[in-house]
């Protein structure tokens, strides 16, 4: 702010004169004054440009969600996704190599689990004892938001082989579903994921059963398919969630939280 004449007037009248010496006995302490407020507009100015602290010196933080740990890769998953849905089991996806068990990759299921609740709730009207075959199968073939989120644990894992992995679990699948093969649909899953994408220990891939059985990929959060094909949707959450799982404590897990909603 400019300095105004009553400023500099009143800032005369406050110093002290030695009329002996002529010394200004005050300058100093004006000085100090001067440093003081200087000191305070720092602080001021400080605090305007931190945004996450308030004047009482607060600060805000932003609230962490709850994790879940796969114990056997040792891989995090939220228990809440942004859009709500909700994680109902982990588990690992392991590939024999060589005549070797290989970790390839830990996996979270989520779901919507309000419309979980309501699927379950419409055809069976009591809880069962333990989790029944209709009810897996009724997550199968039903058009319910779902995600499985792939952490990868295998550093030397490249898209080509994800792919062929894909491909057979997915044709595996959809023979059982239908008694036949239908490669072009296996492909399209990963068909246009590019062999450039690089693949790391801690790389995620997300695939969604989307409204109107549309099944969605993302690799490290790019987009590289979106098919819409209700033997598809059935064919990967069977892969997960079917007579022979990838891995079958996460199953059993999933059941546990159908039941829960009852």
């Amino acid at each position: 702010m400019p300095t105004t004449m009553e400023d500099v007037t009143a800032k005369i009248d406050a110093v002290e004169i030695d009329p002996k010496s002529g010394v200004a006995l005050k300058e100093k302490a004006i000085e100090g004054e001067l440093k003081t407020t200087e000191t305070t507009q720092e602080k001021t100015n400080e605090a305007k440009s931190d945004p996450e602290k308030e004047s009482n010196g607060a600060t805000f933080k932003e609230e962490e969600v709850p994790v879940e740990v796969e114990p056997k890769t040792g891989v995090s998953f939220p228990v809440k996704l942004e859009d709500g849905k909700q994680l109902k089991a982990v588990g690992l996806r392991k590939k024999s190599m060589l005549g070797m068990g290989i970790k390839i990759y830990g996996f979270g299921i989520y779901a919507d689990n309000e419309k979980l609740k309501d699927l379950m709730q419409s055809k069976i009207e009591k809880a069962p004892a333990k989790p029944t075959k209709e009810m897996y199968q009724m997550v199968i073939d039903s058009d319910l938001g779902m995600m499985m989120r792939l952490v990868i644990v295998f550093s030397n894992l490249t898209m080509n082989m994800v792919r062929k992995n894909f491909d057979e679990g997915l044709g595996a699948a959809i023979k059982k579903l239908t008694g036949g093969k239908n490669e072009e649909l296996t492909k399209k899953i990963m068909g246009e994921a590019s062999d450039d994408i690089k693949l790391n220990s801690g790389s995620v891939i997300e695939i969604s059963r989307l409204p109107g059985y549309v099944l969605q990929t993302k690799v490290k959060g790019e987009i590289v398919s979106k098919v819409e094909s209700e033997l598809l949707c059935r064919a990967f959450i069977y892969m997960y969630l079917g007579d022979d799982p990838f891995d079958k404590e996460a199953k059993e897990k999933f059941g546990t939280s159908m039941l829960s909603l009852f």
